[in-house]
């Protein structure tokens, strides 16, 4: 297949798929992000030769939790304000000033409600169709966008603090055990980290927006 086949496929992909959401592709596309920056977070660890192969085996499960929490906060609390946004629109709670107007002058029921939807519904003209669904467009994108500046910036940051200083209780409860066994010489031990190096880990943000 040429390039400019390829192009078109996926031209058309997106056009179908995201031309009608622009929501749905700001959802999409950060949660790749996010996935692509837990990837370089992690390689970076992976060849970096100054840090030992010990520290590695806690930073990078450390790093994969980080990206997991990351992405299921952002991904749960935007689609849930796209949702919601979305359905204010479709059922008629939120109109444009001539849809509504249109749905009024007709006096056409139960708008607002539910179970009722614009589009089946409404009886919308094409003019009246084509703003309708670009208002709900912007809405859409509005929505998600304050989810994912509700997500990135509050939600996400404090769950993510929280899961650090469990594991940081956790990692200092461990040291402990091993300090406390120490004279027996036949077994090995893992290297003490400094209880900075645990601080500085739990309230560090290794990805960011």
């Amino acid at each position: 297949m040429s390039s400019a086949s390829l192009f078109d496929a996926f031209k058309n992909y997106m056009a179908k798929n995201y031309g009608k959401s622009h929501g749905k592709m700001l959802i999409h596309t950060g949660v790749i992000g996010w996935i692509l920056s837990a990837a370089a977070q992690v390689m970076a660890i992976v060849t970096n030769d100054k840090i030992s192969y010990k520290q590695k085996m806690y930073l990078i499960p450390q790093e994969l939790a980080d990206a997991a929490v990351n992405i299921v906060s952002f991904y749960l609390i935007t689609q849930t304000f796209k949702s919601v946004s979305t359905k204010a629109v479709n059922c008629g709670k939120l109109l444009n000033k001539p849809v509504r107007e249109f749905l009024e002058k007709n006096n056409i029921k139960n708008v607002g409600k539910k179970t009722f939807d614009v589009l089946r519904d409404g009886k919308l003209p094409a003019d009246l169709t084509e703003k309708f669904e670009s208002f709900r467009n912007g809405v859409d994108f509005i929505g998600t966008t304050a989810g994912s500046i509700l997500s990135c910036n509050i939600v996400t940051p404090i769950i993510r603090n929280e899961i650090a200083t469990h594991k940081q209780k956790n990692h200092i409860a461990k040291m402990e055990e091993y300090n406390i066994s120490v004279a027996n010489p036949a077994r090995n031990y893992f290297e003490k980290p400094s209880i900075q190096s645990f601080q500085a880990k739990a309230y560090s943000s290794s990805l960011k927006i």
